[in-house]
């Protein structure tokens, strides 16, 4: 019997191996379609963002676009002496250009994040070259100011040549590069950002350890507590949610001032004298009391969801086996809390990494992280490029954090409930 007559029909005469393939393939459409708008949403407000930011940080072509003659001018400049006059004469042109296009003040602004001071020559540059003769741009433009005649401003220059730069991120742990392009440390006393990320590792893992402390025995009685009960202490627990986060921010910065109610509460009964009030605002003390408070649900209602399936008849049960409470509890009630722990700690710790408003109106200058460098440098500075290259540090960050806590505990073990 051949092949052919040995192959199974369906009843439209197609074969059924073929028929299964189509069904397969129309099955695959539909569940791609109904994922579509989800995959759509992320695309859109998650990827695109994250690739216009990362774009943004390494872009560098400002510089290259504004003087075209003077970057094609330095290609045979070796970066030692001072550039011969056709570098000199292809800047003032471009400088020029850029004068009658009103866009004179940008290019000031960018050099000056290159090399300090360059605003101000450029400024005085626009105001003299009007006087200027043909000819001899090297020796008119460096009358103009002794910094012209320092190598180091074109060497700035010179830096910003390509169109894409990691110094954005170099800059984002206090290192650039130097005039013969090795990445070097900047000076002491100007080393802030790596304090600031230091400092934001540190406020997030306390505050995550706080809410730990505080939220286990939160959500235990919780979970063991007569309904009533339960759902009164629930509403307690939920209430936060139902006010602003600045109105919650608001009333600790009255609750903790030096005049508050907390200082007068220490000095009523005797735990502080009344000229010698402790400074609980504008530092880390309270930084870490406004976060561990509003943070604290994150980690109760993931841990209060593990705990209500636990049965009470397991710690009876370690009882009569002859452990003692603690042991029973240690032994048996404790591990099957973990993946509740590692979804509240997760959480509240990816949260804390990243807050913005808390410290930025209680922490004060010893409570700063680095999402109010990041927000300073949007609204003041205008410097987006670098506040974008920290955005995508601090996302790398916790998706660092999250790669580890997946190697050590695993992420299947996270349940929510």
């Amino acid at each position: 019997m051949s092949s052919e007559t040995q192959k199974i029909l369906t009843t439209d005469g197609i074969p059924l191996e073929v028929s299964l393939k189509k069904a397969e393939k129309k099955n695959k459409i539909k569940a791609f379609l109904l994922v579509a708008p989800l995959l759509l949403f992320i695309i859109i407000t998650y990827i695109f963002p994250i690739g216009e930011m990362f774009t943004r940080s390494i872009d560098d072509r400002m510089v290259t676009n504004m003087l075209p003659k003077t970057f094609k001018a330095m290609e045979t400049w070796d970066g030692k002496e001072l550039p011969p006059e056709e570098v000199f004469a292809a800047f003032l042109s471009d400088y020029r250009a850029l004068a009658e296009k009103k866009e004179h003040g940008k290019l000031g602004q960018r050099l000056n994040k290159e090399k300090n001071g360059f605003n101000t020559i450029l400024k005085k540059l626009w105001r003299k070259m009007e006087k200027f003769e043909d000819g001899n741009a090297k020796e008119q433009i460096m009358a103009i100011h002794k910094r012209f005649r320092d190598v180091k401003y074109w060497q700035a220059i010179k830096r910003t040549a390509p169109p894409y730069t990691m110094g954005k991120y170099l800059k984002g742990m206090d290192m650039f590069f130097d005039e013969d392009g090795k990445v070097v440390q900047v000076e002491e006393d100007r080393r802030i950002h790596r304090i600031l990320w230091l400092r934001t590792l540190e406020i997030a893992v306390v505050v995550t350890i706080l809410c730990f402390l505080m939220g286990y025995p939160i959500a235990h009685l919780l979970a063991t507590l007569p309904m009533k009960y339960s759902n009164l202490l629930m509403i307690c627990v939920l209430l936060p949610f139902w006010t602003s986060l600045l109105v919650r921010t608001a009333s600790w910065m009255i609750l903790l001032q030096q005049q508050g109610i907390v200082n007068d509460f220490f000095v009523m009964i005797g735990l502080v004298a009344d000229d010698n009030r402790p400074e609980m605002m504008y530092n880390k003390t309270g930084t870490y009391i406004a976060m561990t408070q509003i943070l604290l649900p994150f980690m109760v209602l993931p841990l209060y969801s593990v705990m209500k399936t636990i049965s009470p008849s397991l710690m009876r049960a370690g009882k009569s086996l002859g452990g003692t409470p603690f042991v029973a509890f240690w032994k048996v009630y404790f591990p099957l809390t973990i993946p509740g722990i590692g979804a509240g700690c997760l959480l509240v710790f990816i949260l804390a990494i990243g807050y913005y408003i808390t410290p930025a109106l209680v922490g004060g200058a010893s409570g700063t992280l680095i999402s109010n460098q990041i927000a300073y440098h949007m609204k003041e500075t205008l410097d987006w490029s670098f506040a974008s290259a920290m955005g995508l540090m601090l996302l790398t960050g916790v998706l660092v954090v999250y790669w580890i806590y997946n190697k050590l505990v695993g992420i299947d073990n996270i349940k929510l409930g």
